[in-house]
C-alpha cells in the first residue's frame, strides 16, 4: 500500500465500501470529501488500481463500467488499517 499515492487509497476505501459502483459514483462520493475530482484524475487512477490486481473492472452496460474490490485489494486494505492501528494505537475521538 505504500507505493500507491493517497488518492489511490482513497479510491479504494471507496470501491470497499459500495456494492460495485461505477466511476461516476466513486467521483461523487470523493467528492463529498475534497472538491471535483476531474476524469482525467479519477480514470488513470481507478485503472493503475486495476492494473496493479487491487480493483475488478467489469460492465454494467455498454457505457457504464462497475469497479469492485479484489480480494488483493481488500488484503491491501486490512493490512493498511492493521499498520496505521499499530503506529498510532491510542487515536481515538474523545
Amino acid at each position: 500500500m505504500f507505493e500507491l499515492t493517497g488518492f489511490q487509497r482513497d479510491v479504494l476505501t471507496v470501491i470497499a465500501g459500495l456494492e460495485k459502483p461505477s466511476g461516476q459514483t466513486v467521483k461523487e462520493e470523493i467528492e463529498k470529501e475534497i472538491d471535483e475530482v476531474n476524469h482525467g484524475r479519477l480514470y488513470p487512477n481507478l485503472d493503475a488500481l486495476v492494473e496493479n490486481g487491487l480493483v475488478e473492472k467489469g460492465q454494467l452496460d455498454r457505457r457504464t463500467n462497475y469497479y469492485a474490490l479484489s480480494e488483493s485489494g481488500r488484503e491491501a486494505l486490512k493490512n493498511r488499517r492493521r499498520w496505521e492501528n499499530d503506529t498510532v494505537p491510542n487515536l481515538t475521538d474523545d
